[in-house]
C-alpha cells in the first residue's frame, strides 16, 4: 500500500437476510488500516427481529446469541467513527455498504464513503478467472478461513486478499485499478451525489422529474447501470443531454423481472405522459382493420376504432394500428403488393361494374370487374393480412405467468397487476378493470407459451 493512498476499512456484516431496506445487521467486523498500523474490531448487534433458521445455520450466529447484544443505534458512533474518512472495502460491497447506509439512516446519520468492491478488484486483476466469490479466492489465493461467514473472519479474509495482490501486481497496476474502481460517476451537479448509493441494481422502471415536471420514464434490467448511463452519454446525444440539464429528482419502482419493467414502464408512460418519451405515449385512435364476407367469396376489410372492439375477445382481427390513416396505409401496401382492387378494399369510391383507377394501370388483376374471380382476391387478401393477425385470448377466465416471486395477472390482454400473495390475486381480480393498450398486448403476447389459467391453486 502506498503512503499516498487514502486509510482503508475492510468490512464484513452478518445479516438477517439480503434486502438492505427491511433485513437488519446481527455482526459488524472492520478492519483499520493506515499508517499507524492494523486495528480489527467487531461487535455482534441485536437485530429486533428473529434470525431465519437457515442463516442461524450457515452463520453459526441464533437468536440467544444476539438477545443481550447492543442494537444499531448504540454502537453507530463507533462505527461511524471507524469508518469516517475511509475507503470502504467489501466483497460485494453494495450489499454491506447498503446496509450500513440504511441502518444509519434509521439513526438520523447521513454515512456516505468512497467504496472498493473487492469481487470488482478481482475480476479486474484476474480477468482469466471466471468465479470472484470469497470461497473462490480462498482456493486461489491460499487465503486462510478461520470462522467463515462470521463478519470478522471474512474481513480478514478480504484483507489477506489485498495483501496478496500486492504481492502478485506492480504498485502501479493496483494503483490504476484502485483509482478505476473508486471513482465517481459523472452526474448532473444539481443532483444529490447520494443517489448512487441508492440505486438499486435489479429491474424495475426510473422516473427523471425536473423542479415541478415529470421528463422521462424508463425500464431497466439493471436500474442503477441505465440510470447512470443517461449521464456517462449526455455529451454525445441531445437528448441525453436535455434530460442532464433538466432533471432534479430521480425515483423509481422496482420489479419482479424484465416483463414486469416493460408492464410498469408503459403503464406509466400513458397514465402520467412525461415530456420526453414519445413512441409509447397514450393515443386514442387505436384502430384494427376486420373482414366482411360479402358472399360469392367476396371478403372485404374495413377499418375499426378500438371503442367499438373487445380486443382479445374478438376473434379476426388484424393489426393495432395507431390511427385509421396508419391502417389505410397498410391496406394501400397490400393492394399495390398484391394486385388488389382499390374499390373492393373500401380505399376507392366507384360505381359497381366500372374499373378501379387501378386496374387501369394494370395494378390490379380486375376482380372489380369481374376478371379475377372474387375468391382468387379473397385469397391473396387474407394471406397477406395473415401476418397481422391478431391473437385472440385462449382462456375463459383470467390468466397468470409467473417471474421470479410474483404473479403477472392478465386477463384478454390486460395487465390487471403483480401479486405475491393470493389475497393480493383477489383484490387484483376484485377491483380489476381491463383496458385493452397496444403496447401491453405486444409484450403480453410474447408470454403465450408461459401463460397459466388462473386458478385458486397457484403454488
Amino acid at each position: 500500500m502506498t503512503s499516498t493512498r487514502p486509510p482503508l476499512a475492510f468490512v464484513d456484516l452478518e445479516t438477517t437476510g439480503a434486502t438492505a431496506t427491511r433485513d437488519r445487521i446481527t455482526e459488524i467486523g472492520i478492519i483499520e488500516v493506515d499508517d499507524a498500523g492494523v486495528r480489527e474490531w467487531s461487535t455482534l448487534v441485536n437485530p429486533g427481529t428473529p434470525i431465519p433458521t437457515f442463516i442461524q445455520t450457515m452463520t453459526g450466529i441464533t437468536d440467544a446469541m444476539v438477545a443481550s447484544a447492543p442494537r444499531f443505534a448504540q454502537v453507530a458512533d463507533e462505527v461511524f467513527a471507524r469508518l469516517q474518512g475511509r475507503v470502504f472495502l467489501a466483497h460485494n460491497a453494495r450489499f454491506d455498504y447498503g446496509f450500513l447506509k440504511n441502518e444509519f439512516r434509521r439513526c438520523g446519520r447521513d454515512f456516505r464513503a468512497k467504496v472498493l468492491c473487492t469481487v470488482k478488484l478481482s475480476r479486474r486483476l484476474y480477468p482469466g478467472h471466471t468465479k470472484h466469490n470469497l470461497d473462490s479466492l480462498i482456493a486461489r489465493h491460499g487465503l486462510q478461513a478461520d470462522g467463515r461467514h462470521r463478519a470478522l473472519a471474512d474481513a480478514q479474509l478480504i484483507h489477506q486478499f489485498w495483501q496478496r495482490i500486492h504481492a502478485e501486481h506492480a504498485p502501479e497496476v493496483i494503483d490504476q485499478a484502485f483509482k478505476a474502481l473508486t471513482a465517481r460517476p459523472s452526474l448532473p451537479s444539481h443532483l444529490d451525489a447520494g443517489i448512487v448509493d441508492e440505486l438499486p441494481d435489479g429491474p424495475g422502471v426510473y422516473l427523471f422529474y425536473a423542479e415541478q415536471a415529470l421528463l422521462y420514464v424508463g425500464k431497466a434490467n439493471n436500474i442503477r447501470q441505465r440510470v447512470l448511463s443517461h449521464f456517462s452519454a449526455d455529451h454525445a446525444s441531445a437528448k441525453e443531454m436535455s434530460l442532464a440539464q433538466q432533471v432534479r429528482r430521480i425515483d423509481w419502482i422496482e420489479t419482479g423481472g424484465e416483463v414486469s419493467a416493460l408492464l410498469k414502464e408503459a403503464a406509466l408512460i400513458k397514465e402520467l405522459q412525461p415530456t420526453h418519451n414519445r413512441q409509447l405515449r397514450r393515443n386514442n385512435e387505436l384502430c384494427s382493420i376486420v373482414l366482411h364476407d360479402q358472399g360469392e367469396g367476396l371478403v372485404t376489410p374495413s377499418v375499426v376504432y378500438a371503442r367499438d372492439l373487445e380486443f382479445g375477445r374478438q376473434a379476426h382481427l388484424y393489426g393495432l394500428f395507431k390511427s385509421a390513416r396508419a391502417a389505410t396505409a397498410t391496406l394501400q401496401e397490400i393492394a399495390g403488393h398484391e394486385g388488389l382492387c382499390d374499390a373492393l378494399l373500401g380505399l376507392e369510391k366507384v360505381k359497381p361494374g366500372k374499373p378501379c383507377f387501378a386496374h387501369q394501370l394494370r395494378k390490379c388483376r380486375g376482380a372489380c370487374v369481374g376478371k379475377e374471380p372474387y375468391a382468387a382476391h379473397t385469397i391473396r387478401l387474407m394471406n397477406a393480412l395473415a401476418k397481422l393477425r391478431l391473437q385472440t385470448w385462449p382462456f375463459d377466465g383470467p390468466a397468470y405467468v409467473r417471474e421470479g416471486d410474483e404473479l403477472l395477472i392478465i386477463e384478454h390482454w390486460c395487465y390487471l397487476g403483480t401479486a405475491k400473495a393470493e389475497e393480493d390475486v383477489w383484490s387484483i381480480l376484485e377491483n380489476r378493470r381491463p383496458q385493452f393498450d397496444r403496447d401491453t398486448y405486444k409484450i403480453l403476447v410474447k408470454l403465450m407459451p408461459a401463460l397459466q389459467p388462473l386458478s385458486l391453486n397457484l403454488r
